[in-house]
C-alpha cells in the first residue's frame, strides 16, 4: 500500500461581521424603570418602583369564566384570525362606555390594540416623520419618550405646574417649532399623579384647534378615582373633536396580561393606524378580545373598578400618612385623587438616583424622577407607586426609606 503525501491545507473560512443594528435601535436605551424592577424583584424588597396593579385584586374568577364561556360557546371564532380593527362586539362595548360618560362614540371610531402602548406606537408611526417635533409634558410617561425616540422625533417639553402643561407656553412652542402632535396623560399622570383641570383642558383644546396640532390623550388611569369628580376628556372639548386620538386600556381595570387597549381617533388617522397594525401583528388576539367582551356583558366591571379604587385609596392614604417621617425635612409631595403614583421632590442638593443604592440596601425601592424629563431633569425628584403593597407593608417600606435617605 503506497502512502499518499498530504495535500495543501485549505484556508480557514474568513468571517465577516454581520450588519450593524439600525441606528434607532442602537441609540435608544432601555427603560430605567424596567432595569430597576429587575434589580428589586427579590421578595424581601418592598417595591415602590413598579407600576403594576395589585394582583390580589384581579377578578380571577370572572376572567376565568369569560375564557371558559368563549371557548365553550364559540371556539372556532375564538381561536381563529380576526380583523385588524378588532372584534365588533368589543368595539361596540368600548364605544358604549364612552357614550355613557358623555363622549359620543361609534364602534367604528375604535381600533383595538395590544395594550395602549401599541396604540401609542401606531400613532407615532402613522404621524411622525424623522425629525418632526413632538411636544410632551414635563415630566412625561417614560415609555412615550421611548416611542418618540424610536421614530426619530425631536421631543420638546412644554413647561407646566402642578396642574399640568401651561396653555400659554404650549401656544408659544407651537409657533416656534410647528410640532406634529402634543402627547399628554391629563388624568392621574404617570409619573406625577397630577390631573389637568377642566379649564386648562379646554384651553389646550382651543390652542390645538386654532394652531393646527394633533393631541394624543392617553388615559390608562382615569377610572381609578378615589375622590372628587371625573374631569371630561380633552377629546370632548370644543376645538379638539377632529384632532384628538384618545387612548384607553383594560390593563389597570381588568388585567394587564390580557394586553387589550384601544385608540379612538378620527377616521383618516384611525385607518392609517390600522394599516400600521397590519404590518405589526395583523390583529390583537381574538380570544382575549372575546373574553373581554363576554366579561363586559356578563360581569359588572364598574363595580369591580370601584372595589379596586377603594383599596388603592386606602393605600394612598397610608403612604401619605407616613411620608413626613420618611422623607428629609424640606421634601414636598402631592396628593393625587386617583391613579397609582405620587411625586416627591427631595430638598435641593439631593440626587434621587445617587441615593437609590443606599435605599435598595434597606430592601425598599423607588424610581428616580430624572429619566421622566424630556427637558432639563430635576435630580431631586422621584416616583412612588402606592397600589401594590398593603398599608402595613407601606408603613414598613417608609421606615426603610427613611433609613436609606438618612
Amino acid at each position: 500500500m503506497t502512502a499518499t503525501a498530504p495535500g495543501p491545507t485549505a484556508p480557514a473560512p474568513r468571517t465577516t461581521p454581520v450588519p450593524a443594528l439600525a441606528a434607532r435601535a442602537a441609540s435608544v436605551g432601555g427603560s430605567p424603570v424596567r432595569d430597576i424592577l429587575a434589580v428589586t424583584s427579590r421578595p424581601e424588597v418592598i417595591n415602590f418602583a413598579g407600576g403594576l396593579p395589585a394582583p390580589e385584586l384581579f377578578d380571577r374568577d370572572g376572567v376565568a369564566a369569560a375564557y371558559q364561556a368563549v371557548l365553550a360557546e364559540s371556539p372556532g371564532q375564538a381561536l381563529q384570525y380576526s380583523t385588524t380593527e378588532g372584534e365588533p362586539a368589543l368595539r361596540a362595548l368600548t364605544a358604549g362606555r364612552y357614550a355613557e360618560r358623555g363622549l359620543p362614540t361609534h364602534p367604528d371610531d375604535i381600533l383595538v390594540t395590544s395594550g395602549s402602548q401599541q396604540a401609542l406606537s401606531l400613532l407615532a408611526t402613522a404621524l411622525v416623520e424623522l425629525g418632526d417635533t413632538v411636544l410632551v409634558e414635563n415630566p412625561c410617561y417614560l415609555a412615550a419618550l421611548q416611542v418618540f425616540a424610536f421614530v426619530g422625533a425631536r421631543v420638546v417639553a412644554v413647561p407646566g405646574d402642578e396642574h399640568g402643561i401651561d396653555p400659554g407656553a404650549l401656544e408659544a412652542l407651537v409657533a416656534e417649532h410647528r410640532p406634529k402632535l402634543l402627547y399628554t396623560v391629563p388624568t392621574f399622570q404617570n409619573p406625577s399623579g397630577r390631573t389637568m383641570p377642566l379649564e386648562r383642558r379646554a384651553a389646550v383644546a382651543e390652542v390645538a384647534g386654532r394652531c393646527g396640532l394633533w393631541i394624543v390623550e392617553d388615559d390608562p388611569y382615569g377610572e381609578l378615582r378615589f375622590e372628587g369628580d371625573r374631569v371630561p376628556w380633552i377629546a370632548s372639548r370644543p376645538g379638539a373633536e377632529d384632532r384628538t386620538a384618545l387612548l384607553g386600556s383594560f390593563s389597570k381595570v381588568m388585567a394587564p396580561g390580557l394586553r387589550l387597549g384601544w385608540l379612538r381617533a378620527p377616521a383618516a388617522l384611525r385607518r392609517a393606524c390600522a394599516v400600521v397594525k397590519q404590518a405589526a401583528d395583523l390583529h390583537t388576539p381574538t380570544i382575549n378580545q372575546l373574553a373581554a367582551a363576554w366579561y363586559l356583558t356578563h360581569r359588572d366591571l364598574d363595580a369591580h373598578v370601584a372595589r379596586v379604587a377603594a383599596v388603592y385609596g386606602r393605600r394612598r392614604d397610608a403612604m401619605l400618612a407616613g411620608l413626613a417621617d420618611a422623607l428629609p425635612a424640606g421634601s414636598t409631595w402631592n396628593r393625587p385623587e386617583g391613579g397609582m403614583f405620587l411625586w416627591v421632590r427631595l430638598p435641593d442638593g439631593y440626587d434621587a438616583a445617587e441615593r437609590l443604592r443606599a435605599v435598595v440596601a434597606q430592601n425598599v425601592a423607588y424610581v428616580p424622577g430624572a429619566p421622566f424629563f424630556a427637558g432639563a431633569p430635576d435630580p431631586a425628584t422621584l416616583r412612588l407607586c402606592f397600589v401594590t403593597q398593603t398599608p402595613e407593608e407601606i408603613a414598613e417600606g417608609l421606615r426603610r426609606l427613611r433609613l436609606g435617605l438618612a
